[in-house]
């Protein structure tokens, strides 16, 4: 999970997701109350669930940190395959932006000619 979150492409995702619930919040007061609401709620079934299930994961350790190694290996073939992974979101949604406007140029020029 660690390095699934520091992959750029999704810690920036998060960063932003981040700000507009933040931003969210702040400017709407109503959203704000339902969202501080369910904040508990989470924070509450969160703790209650973290002491029921401690025991189930201290059994399965061994397996879990297996499965941990696995996706780690998978997570860093996945990044070699996909550098895509390495660049932020504003990053990509700017690179989009210049393609697409560049292949419009090209066909604008195609049908002029």
């Amino acid at each position: 999970v660690n390095q699934m979150a520091n992959l750029t492409l999704v810690s920036s995702a998060c960063d932003m997701v981040s700000t507009a619930y933040a931003s969210t919040k702040e400017s709407h007061p109503h959203i704000r109350s339902v969202c501080d609401a369910a904040e508990k709620g989470v924070k509450s079934v969160t703790e209650a669930t973290a002491s029921c299930v401690q025991p189930v994961l201290t059994t399965l350790e061994p397996h879990v940190a297996a499965a941990s190694e696995y996706a780690s290996k998978g997570l860093d073939k996945l990044g070699e395959k996909l550098p895509l992974l390495q660049k932020p979101v504003d990053q990509i949604i700017s690179d989009t932006k210049e393609l697409v406007s560049s292949r419009v140029a090209d066909v604008k020029d195609a049908v002029s000619s």
